[in-house]
């Protein structure tokens, strides 16, 4: 078996399905491993965090096969594997992670020590984290499989709830950390900024923690219109009014309890600034309108290096932040990549038993591979969607 094809980044604006080659039981450096196994590719979806690059805002370098969002089935097992089989089909966490190390002990894995020479933390087709190579591809190899990998207790269960689980391997746990950090709670009244697949995880997250009312901010009415059609409150961004005036709007007063940041470094002004960037707006906003010692949960990506920034600063990851008004405020941030381990199991239960219909809310739209560079242009448009790969044609024929 040597075929393999991929989503392979080529430039500024520009993804093509391309042949790569089969996954082999070796580490980016070419070193053998005997702790991985070898998927065929089920489901791996287009995220947010793929676009940042496919706009040329990283350093992302040209052949990058793409793909952190993966779900598949075990077809080949390294020597060193204990706990999984052929045929088992599982969640593979977007964060490569070792188990050993004293980070992934403190389960910690998106801050991983071992996986990435460059700096703490590791990623399947990610600039900057560590070279594994991504996943929107018909194979995949994952490696520390015993730790990493979240088998699905009953495959067959599994496979008619799998544009659900899909969701496990990033923006699900992604948006429940979000919320989590910034503090949810049964009565909490929470702001999400960003109608993006990760914002609209974070509302369904407030609304299984018990959150009171969760108010959703976007500037794209076709977003806006779908997180009110699942059941959430929006603010328009776009408009004259401020985010805290909106808010009092809904609440009567115009702070929250608590707000997550799901846009990150792309982030445009508001009202009339809405056409330009303006990298710091959505973290300040925040500190605007969360109440008094309240926290922030930052699971939207903020970048050591941007070239395409608006600013000099901007470009080396420096914001204009109004710190002072945090601090005043006596707020709390939690920012990094999420432990995806942390959360998935629950989480897979919370779906299959019909807790959490992330599907629906995120608006999942399955397509083929060839279809991917459509995907993404979809996406960067700003479709209210959440673009689902199937490689294989499995979840059409089922």
């Amino acid at each position: 078996m040597s075929d393999n094809r991929g989503v392979v980044y080529l430039g500024q604006g520009h993804v093509e399905v391309r042949p790569i080659g089969y996954p082999k039981m070796v580490d980016p450096s070419g070193r053998p491993i005997g702790h991985g196994v070898i998927l065929k590719v089920v489901t791996t979806n287009i995220c947010g965090s793929d676009q940042h690059m496919v706009r040329g805002r990283t350093t992302a370098e040209v052949g990058l096969v793409l793909g952190h969002e993966i779900t598949g089935e075990v077809i080949e097992i390294g020597r060193d594997v204990e706990t999984l089989k052929i045929g088992d089909l599982v969640s593979v966490p977007f964060n490569v992670a070792c188990g050993r190390c004293t980070t992934c002990k403190e389960q910690h894995t998106g801050v991983c020590l071992n996986v990435n020479p460059s700096r703490a933390g590791g990623a399947y087709g990610y600039v900057d984290m560590g070279g594994w190579i991504g996943g929107q591809s018909e194979y995949v190899m994952v490696p520390y499989a015993d730790f990493n990998l979240l088998k699905f207790p009953d495959k067959d269960k599994a496979m008619e709830k799998i544009r659900d689980l899909t969701c496990l391997s990033d923006i699900l746990p992604t948006g429940y950390h979000g919320a989590v950090t910034a503090g949810v709670k049964p009565g909490s009244t929470v702001y999400i900024a960003g109608a993006g697949p990760v914002g609209m995880a974070a509302a369904a997250s407030a609304r299984l923690l018990g959150a009171a009312v969760t108010i959703v901010g976007d500037m794209n009415p076709e977003r806006l219109a779908h997180a009110r059609a699942v059941g959430f409150e929006t603010v328009d961004l776009s408009l004259d009014a401020s985010l805290g005036e909106q808010i009092a709007a809904i609440l009567g007063t115009p702070e929250v309890d608590c707000a997550v940041d799901c846009v990150g470094f792309e982030a445009r002004g508001h009202g009339s600034h809405s056409h330009e960037e303006a990298p710091a707006t959505v973290l300040n906003s925040l500190m605007e309108v969360t109440r008094v010692a309240g926290a922030i949960g930052i699971p939207g990506l903020y970048v050591t290096d941007d070239p395409g920034a608006v600013d000099p600063a901007a470009k080396r990851g420096s914001l204009s932040i109004r710190f002072g008004l945090g601090w005043a405020k006596s707020h709390s941030f939690h920012t990094g990549q999420t432990p995806v381990m942390k959360y998935n199991r629950n989480l897979m239960q919370a779906i299959l038993w019909d807790r959490l219909p992330i599907a629906q809310i995120v608006n999942v739209s399955v397509i083929s591979l060839d279809e991917a560079p459509n995907g993404y242009h979809q996406f960067d448009g700003g479709a209210p969607r959440k673009f689902v790969i199937d490689p294989h044609g499995t979840l059409k024929s089922a």
